[in-house]
């Protein structure tokens, strides 16, 4: 899915503690995002404590990095924040701990406001597709920042702007 093509590290907010990305959660993924092209990746190599089954990812934890990597897609390409709508897993092949992954989501369609529709999969070390998905996401209207903390929308505002000016 990522295009071929020079990748540049996306910047987060620091010091948040949602369980995906969040630079304050001990027990969270801390996830790290670049772009190639119009994807945005993130890699990741799931251990012992993200299992279901004896040596297998378990599926919450797969949905978690496809809903992240989706929305900081479109949160990237639209500067903007949002929430999850609905979702749609596809489990192609096991998901095994101890081995790179690299997570893809690329944002598909946003003809129809505040509705916006993304794709995502997961592939592993050798190129092998395991997990694909579709994501729909709603914007959030300005009117429901104020339930944000002002620091972190502070961060987010300074980050969307670098976004726009290709300094991610």
């Amino acid at each position: 899915m990522a295009d071929e093509g020079k990748r540049v590290d996306i910047k987060k907010p620091q010091g948040h503690s949602c369980f995906a990305c969040g630079t304050d959660n001990p027990i969270g993924l801390n996830l790290q995002f670049y772009r190639i092209g119009e994807a945005l990746c993130s890699d990741v190599t799931l251990g012992k404590f993200h299992e279901g089954w004896e040596g297998i990812a378990h599926g919450g934890i797969i949905s978690t990095l496809l809903d992240e990597v989706m929305s900081w897609a479109i949160m990237v390409s639209k500067r903007t924040f949002l929430v999850t709508r609905k979702m749609d897993i596809k489990y192609i092949q096991n998901v095994s701990i101890g081995i790179p992954l690299t997570v893809t989501g690329l944002l598909v369609d946003d003809s129809a406001p505040p509705r916006i529709r993304a794709k995502g999969e997961i592939r592993d070390d050798q190129g092998r597709l395991l997990v694909r998905g579709n994501g729909e996401y709603v914007e959030l209207p300005q009117e429901k920042f104020s339930s944000m903390p002002s620091d972190f929308k502070a961060q987010m505002a300074s980050l969307f702007e670098s976004y726009q000016s290709g300094l991610a």
